[in-house]
């Protein structure tokens, strides 16, 4: 069978040549996952090469299984904000070993994978709120901008205010705040792959100011050996994380259900408000999650970013798997995104010039959901602010979500609007509860 027949190249108006550029579209503008992600896991001691290579297979395979088994012009890859989750709040956080982490997050992907079987996972997202939903996605958003921010040397800690302004004048700081401008005009003027781009002109300055070692450009791939089976899901459960493989699950729904509407209305395939094979597109994206977690990544989910490739003409499953064979053929650039991703060491601390813009204007793109917020019922307002303000401020997504399930029954409760509850709501909100009646007893 050839591959327009396949794909129903044809039928969806496109044409082989437009499902390529599109598929290297979506590429270029995802590929900064190739250098943030082994930054972000390295920190907890995860061996970076490794990390790289699990991000890029583990990508590869999600686009083919989004191209094969939905046929849908979705790529996916490390989810932004899982991957802050995973080493932050738990593994950092919590104190849990990233080893036991990835076994949470590889069992929060099969019962993902089991779900999808049935219309659960769309249930679940419509009834959390509207309102929560948004939230969730901006606190996220500040809190990898204020990662960003804090590998920039731009927000260090201060005594007395937590926090404050960092010495503007140092080279490391100087190289983000070019990047971040470099980065901004690239997206400002719409260039394909801005983020991209401005990670690689901000390698080079950093060079030329000698905070970026030239490490080589192709490489045969590292080993990924030190990640790669090295999940503890039976410690995981031993160890009653329970509520980790939770929010693991939550944040996956969320993330796919929202990338999966935003891709299809831009690509026209939505029928009726629905997006026929959506369950075979979840399917494929907990697929992924589950062979990330094998390979040694965080949650594998669908890119936002995808919309770039629907933008430069893809409408089908073969310009997922042209990306997925870009992220593939990326291992064998192993030297450039450790040159990138590897950072600054300054004293005791490690900056990342190079990649601390791109969070930043990642953390950036997530605060647009905030105007879908009811802000003139307080029952609806307040406890979207308490949750996204939350996330920031304590490094931690699930006291975010928690602290905003808890606001929304109690505000809805006492104010007699309790048929605005749903079950899920009052059930969550209540194990929320319990749970910090436990650790504080």
């Amino acid at each position: 069978m050839k591959i327009k027949d396949y794909f129903k190249i044809q039928e969806a108006g496109s044409t082989v040549s437009r499902e390529v550029i599109g598929g290297m579209t979506s590429f270029m503008t995802a590929a900064y996952i190739l250098f943030v992600q082994p930054a972000v896991l390295s920190s907890l001691g995860m061996d970076f090469g490794a990390v790289m290579m699990a991000t890029a297979i583990s990508s590869f395979l999600a686009c083919v299984f989004m191209g094969i088994i939905a046929n849908y012009p979705i790529i996916l890859a490390p989810a932004m904000g899982h991957n802050f989750f995973f080493a932050y709040t738990v593994c950092l956080g919590m104190g849990i070993s990233w080893q036991v982490a990835l076994g949470a997050n590889f069992l929060s992907g099969i019962i993902f994978l089991i779900l999808c079987l049935f219309p659960f996972a769309r249930y679940f997202v419509d009834y959390v709120p509207q309102s929560l939903k948004n939230a969730i996605a901006v606190g996220i958003g500040l809190l990898i901008a204020l990662v960003g921010l804090q590998w920039g040397g731009i927000v260090v800690a201060k005594p007395g205010t937590m926090i404050g302004l960092g010495a503007l004048n140092k080279p490391y700081v100087l190289l983000t705040i070019a990047g971040l401008i470099i980065t901004s005009l690239l997206l400002a003027f719409r260039i394909r792959g801005a983020l991209l781009l401005g990670i690689i002109i901000s390698a080079i300055i950093g060079m030329f100011m000698g905070l970026v070692k030239y490490q080589g450009f192709i490489s045969l791939p590292p080993s990924i050996s030190p990640t790669f089976l090295k999940l503890e899901p039976l410690s995981a459960l031993k160890t009653g994380i329970f509520m980790v493989i939770f929010v693991f699950f939550f944040l996956d729904v969320f993330d796919t259900v929202g990338t999966l509407i935003g891709v299809g209305q831009q690509a026209g395939l939505m029928k009726e408000g629905r997006l026929p094979k959506a369950r075979k597109a979840l399917f494929s994206d907990a697929l992924g999650t589950v062979f990330g977690t094998l390979l040694g990544t965080s949650t594998i989910t669908s890119y936002i970013e995808s919309t770039a490739g629907v933008v430069a003409g893809a409408r089908t499953g073969f310009s997922s798997l042209i990306a997925g064979l870009c992220f593939l053929f990326s291992i064998f650039f192993y030297p450039l995104v450790r040159m990138i991703g590897e950072g600054v060491k300054v004293g005791s601390q490690i900056f990342h010039p190079v990649t601390a813009p791109a969070l930043i204007l990642v953390g950036s793109f997530m605060l647009k959901n905030v105007k879908f917020i009811e802000w003139d019922d307080p029952t609806e307002a307040i406890p979207a602010f308490i949750t996204l303000i939350i996330m920031p401020l304590t490094f931690s997504i699930t006291e975010g979500i928690a602290f905003g399930f808890i606001s929304y029954f109690l505000l809805k409760l006492f104010t007699k609007r309790w048929k605005e509850l749903n079950p899920l709501v009052v059930i969550f909100a209540v194990l929320f509860i319990i749970r910090y009646i436990y650790i504080y007893r």
